[in-house]
C-alpha cells in the first residue's frame, strides 16, 4: 500500500536533511571547492521546506504553507548555483538571493490563501520545473567542456525531475490534484512525491560520480602534462603515439638559444617566464590537433598531423619570427633568446617515430652549426625559411 502524501513528505525532508549534513560534511573537510557547501545549503532548504508543509494543519499556515513553500524554492534556486559554481560559472551570490527573493514573493503576497492550494503547487511546480531544466542545462555544458560523462547522467535525472514537475503544473492547473486538503489527493501526486525521493538520492550520487571523474581527470592531466608550460610530457606525448602510427606526420624539435645565459643573468624566474611565452606561441600558431611536448630543459617537440614538410617548415619559422617578436616586446631582458628548429616528415604508415626523431635531431644540430635563429630541414643542405 502507498504511504500517504504526509508521510512522504517527512521521508523528503528526512532525506535531503541526511544528504545536506553529509555534503557539508564533505565541504569541511577542504578537499573540494565550494559547490557541496551550496548543494548541502541546498538540500537541507528542502528538507526543512518538505517538513514544514508535512505539517499542514499542524501548525500556522504561515509556517507551513507560505514558510515550507517558500523555502523549497530558495532550496531548487540554490541546486542550480551549486551546479554553477562547479562548473566554475557562479554568478554574482547578490544578484542569485535577490531572485530568490523575488521568486519567492508570489508564494507569500499572491497565493498564500489557504485554499489556494492547486495555484499554489502549480506556481511551485513551475518554478522547479524551470530550475531543473536550468540545471540540465548547465550540466550539458559540462559535459561539452570537460567530458564529464558522469554529467550526462545528471542531464538525463533532472531532466526528468523537469517533466515530473510539468506533470504536476498540468494537474494542479486542471483541478486534478490540491483542493481543500492535498494530502487527501489523487495517488497520481502520492506516486510523483515518492519518485522525487528516488531522484533526490540518484543526483546526489551523480554529482559525487562528477566530483570523482573530475579529480581522475585532473590526476590523469597531472601525470601527462609539464606543469610549469601546459604541455605533454614524455609520458603523456607516449599516450599519443599509437594512435599516430597511420599518420603522416612532421615533427618539430625545437631549442631554446641561450637559455643558460638567460637563467645566468636574470635567474631561473626569468627561464621559466621564457618557457611560458615559448609554450604560448607555439600553441597561438599551431593547430587544435597537433601536439606540443616539453622534453626537458629548454627541448620541445611539435608534432604536426598530416602536413607535408614543407608545409612544417612554413609553421616553424612562423613559430620562430613570432617568438622572436614576443621576445623583443621584454626590453629588460638583457639576453634574447631565439629558436633553432629541426624538421623532419614521415609518410603513412610508417610508425617508426624513434627514428623520426633521430632526422629531426640531425637537422636541429645543423641549425645549430650554422649559427642558430634558423629553421633546418632534414635532407636540406640549407636554411628552410
Amino acid at each position: 500500500m502507498l504511504l500517504d502524501l504526509r508521510t512522504i513528505y517527512f521521508i523528503v525532508a528526512v532525506s535531503c536533511f541526511v544528504l545536506g549534513v553529509l555534503q557539508l560534511a564533505a565541504y569541511a573537510t577542504g578537499r573540494f571547492e565550494r559547490w557541496p557547501l551550496w548543494w548541502g545549503v541546498s538540500n537541507l532548504l528542502v528538507g526543512v521546506g518538505s517538513f514544514l508543509v508535512a505539517l499542514r494543519n499542524l501548525v500556522p499556515y504561515s509556517v507551513s504553507i507560505d514558510g515550507g513553500n517558500v523555502l523549497t524554492i530558495a532550496g531548487y534556486m540554490l541546486m542550480f548555483f551549486a551546479v554553477r559554481v562547479f562548473s566554475g560559472r557562479a554568478l554574482d551570490q547578490r544578484i542569485f538571493w535577490l531572485a530568490i527573493f523575488l521568486v519567492s514573493v508570489p508564494v507569500v503576497l499572491i497565493v498564500s490563501n489557504p485554499t489556494a492550494v492547486s495555484a499554489r503547487l502549480l506556481y511551485v511546480s513551475v518554478i522547479c520545473c524551470l530550475c531543473d531544466l536550468a540545471v540540465a542545462r548547465e550540466a550539458v555544458g559540462i559535459v561539452r567542456r570537460e567530458k564529464l560523462y558522469s554529467a550526462a547522467l545528471l542531464v538525463g535525472l533532472y531532466v526528468c525531475t523537469a517533466m515530473i514537475f510539468a506533470v504536476r503544473s498540468i494537474l494542479a492547473a486542471t483541478g486534478e490534484i490540491g483542493g481543500p486538503d492535498p494530502f487527501g489527493s489523487s495517488v497520481v501526486h502520492s506516486w510523483m512525491a515518492v519518485s522525487a525521493v528516488a531522484f533526490i538520492m540518484l543526483r546526489s550520487m551523480a554529482m559525487v560520480l562528477m566530483a570523482a571523474e573530475r579529480s581522475r581527470n585532473q590526476l590523469t592531466e597531472l601525470a601527462h602534462h609539464d606543469p610549469l608550460t601546459g604541455a605533454l610530457n614524455r609520458g603523456g606525448l607516449a599516450q599519443h603515439l599509437p594512435a599516430l602510427a597511420s599518420q603522416p606526420i612532421s615533427l618539430l624539435i625545437i631549442d631554446i638559444d641561450h637559455f643558460k645565459q638567460l637563467n645566468d643573468r636574470h635567474g631561473h624566474a626569468a627561464g621559466d617566464d621564457m618557457l611560458r611565452l615559448f609554450a604560448s606561441v607555439a600553441r597561438g600558431i599551431m593547430r587544435s590537433g597537433d601536439l606540443l611536448a616539453r622534453q626537458g630543459g629548454d627541448e620541445f617537440l611539435a608534432v604536426l598531423k598530416s602536413i607535408s614538410r614543407q608545409d612544417a617548415v612554413l609553421i616553424a619559422e612562423r613559430i620562430r619570427l613570432a617568438f622572436a617578436a614576443a621576445v623583443m616586446q621584454r626590453p629588460d631582458l638583457a639576453v634574447f633568446p631565439t629558436l633553432s628548429i629541426g624538421v623532419a616528415a614521415r609518410e603513412e604508415n610508417d610508425g617508426d617515430f624513434e627514428r623520426l626523431m633521430q632526422k629531426a635531431d640531425e637537422a636541429l644540430y645543423r641549425s645549430k652549426r650554422e649559427g642558430r635563429n634558423r629553421v633546418e630541414a632534414c635532407g636540406e643542405n640549407q636554411q628552410a625559411a
